[in-house]
């Protein structure tokens, strides 16, 4: 196959690749919790609707700088132009939706609490060991994608759970 160069196969139209799909889930899951861990409300009461928000509005921020900073990346050295550029940064940036889908649990832990099923120390509580299990699900399916067998599989998830972990225990040292 002379003059033939492999690449990784595209998504068809208006589907997200895995590598796009798995870096998103896992790097918002950590951002959901690094956000949730961060929560602090000394200077008044829980207010767990408007932390929602801001997580998922953080979220949303995050996977728009993300995908405009990949079509930066792809546009910058000069293939693009004009129109095309404008599609391929809305395309980039749409793409991203997986980091947003991500925070949706630790979203929606919060909302319970605004909702008063709760408080919001347990929502978060609720959202540090759904999102560490998460983790252990995103790292287990990287690996299994990747053609690994099971046993690697689960210590690559047991990795991704350190991630989880390492927030729990920086959320329980900082209070």
């Amino acid at each position: 196959m002379a003059g033939s160069t492999l690449s990784a196969p595209q998504p068809s139209p208006g589907r997200v690749s895995r590598e796009r799909l798995l870096f998103g889930g896992v790097y918002g899951t950590v951002l959901a919790s690094a956000l949730a861990a961060a929560l602090e409300n000394d200077s008044g009461s829980p207010n767990a609707g408007y932390d929602a928000l801001w997580i998922l509005v953080s979220a949303v921020a995050a996977a728009a700088a993300h995908g405009y900073a990949h079509a930066v990346a792809q546009w910058s050295g000069g293939k693009y132009q004009g129109r095309r550029v404008m599609l391929l940064t809305l395309r980039s940036v749409v793409e991203e939706w997986p980091l947003v889908a991500a925070v949706l649990p630790t979203v929606v832990a919060l909302l319970g609490a605004y909702a008063h099923w709760w408080g919001e120390d347990h929502a978060i509580n609720i959202a540090l060991g759904v999102n560490t299990v998460a983790l252990f699900g995103w790292g287990l399916w990287a690996a299994r994608v990747a053609g690994q067998g099971w046993g690697t599989a689960c210590r690559v998830g047991c990795t991704d759970v350190l991630l989880g972990l390492f927030i729990i225990a920086a959320n329980i040292l900082s209070h």
